[in-house]
């Protein structure tokens, strides 16, 4: 505790987190626990022995209370008025999200129901598909349309994803279609967040314009402005394999880019005894940047992580990084408890304590660096397999997908990152500044064709991708306390105790697999899975399993979003598909009668 305090505590935290989530304790046990905690807490003011010694666990307590409470304000749902299924809507653009191959998609807030006589209408933040062919929404308008509406729907079985719970984190609760003409009406005065997001909007639109690639294009609108909105599959599944996706998303990697290039750059224009007006610049222009770009959560882990360390520096305090990770997780989590559940914060904070933990030992096992750039690649090539090694459980966990691949895909692709970010910076702001050279276009579409060349001749290695993985939680621990045992092992690979430690790690991690796989080898089960309006009917009996689809439906979408997931769940790989009948009532297997009704 004296060393750690603040992460010791954020564990607390994020304890008490997890058992409101799981529990779901009623408000009274909520307040009771608090105050409870809070007259504890006050105790150690008492001079004894013993509230000296139990401080820390009092401390503790109070943190892991407020977790429990903070969760439990965070996870009210609104009361949404009762809607029939379709509605006339007034609606403002709230958010861009990523587009499929019929529809864009955005996060809207409906602002009134004419038909609805609601006395105090709260603003409900609502999923909205509208076709292609109709003209894009911005933030300078209001709009007005009928929409077929719903609630998302509830899942049936625990291997499914739960869209509705991952919408209602993010406070959504509605799901929309619009086919018909929208009919717009603009803003009299609009907000200051509104004109950023606007300005942000008609900078990717000036990207469109330009004489890039769309792939390009729609590249470097990711990777700068966080718009991945429009970009194409082949790009995005090409990131996917190769286990470079974060390299498209902005992250903590690009924002530290970023705020080092700004600091160099101030560092050469003001005087040395300024040097902390220089770190005060910087910081403020991150948080520009980040504000600029819609403050995504990834962005916005980033820049606290950053603003944490570098306030340590200003107030010349010992800089520590788990002080900053520590801090910047407890901020982001008393403003939103459900960020906790998202999976880019977890393997965001996973990556830079596998960077903190590993990278050191990592590093020591190449020779002394002679060179500058010598040393640079052994620091870039250490924290990238520190951070694969940390995030690795979590990955296969959430994706169920692992490609060897992807390792040297990172080493290569990593070191030149830094290039890949600056140069993209720079366009977008000669593309905001109205640039019209068209050899610089064309120089920086060769560059980055030839990168995305390469990562996609990377992704040409499927026979090194591996899919359906299937790791619960209890594996992910064992696997993670044997990469905490990795750290003793690699600095002195000699040491008995060390290779036991690891050993045991390992020997659990396998032992846990082997009992799950056999258990669920000899689970045999019937079950009725819904996509949309379709039944599809699973029939396992240890290791046969058959799933029942009706004739001419499209089945990529079914593997994707129910036998997959199914087979993960159940850990088993061969599998039958079968048909029936469009009008068929029930169908005949092993003997059995089963009804469709």
């Amino acid at each position: 505790m004296n060393k750690q305090p603040l992460l010791i505590l954020v564990i607390c935290l994020i304890l008490g987190i997890l058992l409101q989530e799981y529990l779901i304790l009623s408000e009274l046990t909520v307040f009771n626990l608090l105050v409870f905690s809070g007259i504890s807490l006050i105790s150690i003011l008492i001079k004894s022995s013993f509230f000296q010694k139990a401080k820390y666990f009092f401390l503790g307590f109070f943190f892991f209370s407020i977790g429990i409470f903070l969760h439990f304000q965070n996870s009210h749902k609104p009361i949404i008025p009762t809607l029939k299924e379709k509605e006339n809507i007034v609606f403002q653009l709230s958010k861009k999200l990523n587009s499929n191959e019929k529809n864009r998609r955005y996060f809207v807030e409906i602002l009134a129901i004419p038909s609805n006589d609601i006395k105090d209408f709260s603003p409900i933040k609502t999923v909205l598909s509208i076709p292609k062919e109709q003209e894009q929404l911005d933030f300078d308008h209001f709009y007005n349309s009928e929409v077929y509406i719903h609630q998302p729907e509830k899942i049936n079985n625990d291997f499914q994803f739960d869209y509705k719970k991952y919408l209602a984190r993010q406070e959504v609760y509605l799901q929309a279609y619009l086919p018909n003409e929208i009919l717009k009406t603009a803003k009299t005065e609009v907000s200051f967040s509104d004109n950023i997001r606007q300005k942000r909007l008609e900078i990717l639109n000036k990207i469109n314009q330009t004489p890039l690639s769309p792939k390009i294009q729609e590249f470097l609108k990711g990777i700068i402005l966080s718009d991945r909105t429009e970009m194409d599959k082949e790009t995005v599944n090409d990131f996917n394999q190769t286990g470079l996706v974060h390299l498209l998303a902005i992250s903590g990697s690009h924002m530290v880019i970023i705020f080092w290039m700004t600091l160099f750059v101030l560092n050469q224009i003001i005087p040395v005894k300024f040097r902390k007006l220089s770190i005060i610049l910087s910081l403020a222009l991150i948080w520009a940047f980040a504000i600029f770009i819609d403050y995504g959560s990834s962005v916005m882990r980033s820049c606290l992580m950053i603003s944490c360390y570098y306030v340590m520096v200003l107030l010349q305090r010992k800089s520590d990084l788990l002080h900053s990770l520590a801090l910047s997780a407890f901020i982001l989590l008393i403003v939103d408890s459900n960020q906790f559940f998202d999976v880019g914060f977890q393997l965001s904070y996973v990556a830079v304590l596998g960077i903190w933990w590993l990278s050191g030992p990592i590093k020591k096992l190449f020779r002394k660096p002679r060179y500058w750039l010598e040393d640079f690649i052994y620091s870039i090539t250490a924290m990238t397999f520190s951070a694969q090694i940390a995030t690795l459980p979590l990955a296969i966990y959430y994706f169920h997908q692992f490609s060897l691949v992807s390792i040297f895909a990172n080493l290569l692709i990593i070191p030149l990152s830094e290039i890949i970010i600056i140069s993209s910076l720079i366009m977008v702001i000669a593309i905001a500044f109205g640039m019209k050279y068209l050899l610089i276009f064309q120089i920086f579409d060769a560059f980055i064709l030839y990168v995305l060349k390469t990562i996609h001749w990377f992704s040409s290695f499927e026979s090194l991708m591996n899919k359906n993985i299937p790791l619960n939680i209890l594996e992910v621990g064992a696997l993670l306390l044997g990469i905490y045992f990795l750290k003793f092992l690699v600095k002195d690979f000699f040491n008995l105790k060390h290779l036991l430690r690891f050993s045991f790690c390992l020997l659990l991690f396998f032992g846990l697999r082997i009992g799950f796989n056999y258990y669920n080898f000899e689970k045999e089960e019937v079950l009725v899975h819904q996509f949309y309006k379709e039944k599809i009917i699973s029939i396992k009996k240890k290791n046969q399993l058959v799933f029942w689809l009706k004739e001419n439906k499209n089945e990529e979408k079914i593997k994707d979003f129910v036998i997959n997931p199914y087979l993960v769940s159940r850990r088993i790989s061969n599998y039958e598909i079968r048909y029936y009948p469009e009008d068929s009532e029930g169908f005949v297997y092993g003997g059995k009668q089963y009804d469709l009704e």
